[in-house]
């Protein structure tokens, strides 16, 4: 069965201009990020990734891209808001308790919002969360499809975090596990793993056809 395209590569680069005006305003919305997210952030990276820091702090070499499946920006907001999981995470709490996250949340009209710093750790892959910032996309699920503007926004993004970090990778994060043996992946545990698909082959093709400039590396295949 063929699958369905966002739209083709002229259209990316329409939308990406009718919305790089509100792309560009980075609204901050801010998760909590306090002494109990700080402690299991270093946690996290001293049990998982064998780093011993003072400070959750990261060298961001990756982009990761995702959908929350969740349909609504204040819902997937408060999905990563408190530090800790909840109790309907129970599949990945023995990893740790810190709660997932991301750097930025893109709703479905294209609107950008930065959860926290880009070079502080946040839980959203495994793996690679010591050198990954992540980008979550609103929706993702049949009902609720991600759109072309929150494709043009994440196309945006791209550029705005390469300009401004040693960028090497934009992946899917159903792409992770093609990085297990390669230098940037550092979990410990081989039995530590999850099935994904998001954010989607086709948003995946149409980010990388966008930002071909970007020379960035191709993802390494699976082994």
């Amino acid at each position: 069965m063929r699958k369905r395209k966002f739209f083709g590569l002229v259209g990316s680069f329409i939308l990406l201009i009718l919305f790089a005006c509100e792309s560009s305003r980075i609204i901050e919305k801010p998760i909590d990020f306090e002494k109990d997210r700080i402690e299991l952030t270093l946690e996290y990276l001293k049990n998982r990734y064998g780093l011993e820091q003072n400070s959750p702090e990261i060298d961001p070499k990756m982009i990761v891209l995702h959908w929350t499946e969740i349909p609504t920006l204040e819902d997937s907001f408060r999905a990563f808001k408190n530090s800790k999981l909840p109790q309907s995470r129970e599949a990945i709490s023995g990893a740790s308790q810190l709660n997932v996250s991301s750097h930025f949340l893109v709703d479905k009209n294209g609107a950008i919002y930065r959860l926290m710093p880009e070079t502080v750790m946040a839980r959203h892959v495994i793996g690679l969360n010591h050198t990954a910032i992540g980008v979550e996309n609103v929706g993702g699920t049949k009902d609720t499809p991600l759109t072309a503007a929150q494709v043009a926004s994440n196309i945006w993004l791209v550029n705005y975090l390469s300009d401004k970090y040693n960028i090497q990778y934009v992946i899917g994060h159903y792409e992770y596990t093609n990085f297990e043996g390669h230098d940037l992946w550092l979990e410990k545990d081989s039995g530590y793993r999850t099935m994904k698909v998001d954010p989607g082959e086709e948003f995946m093709k149409e980010v990388r056809n966008a930002t071909q400039n970007r020379n960035l590396k191709k993802v390494p295949l699976k082994k």
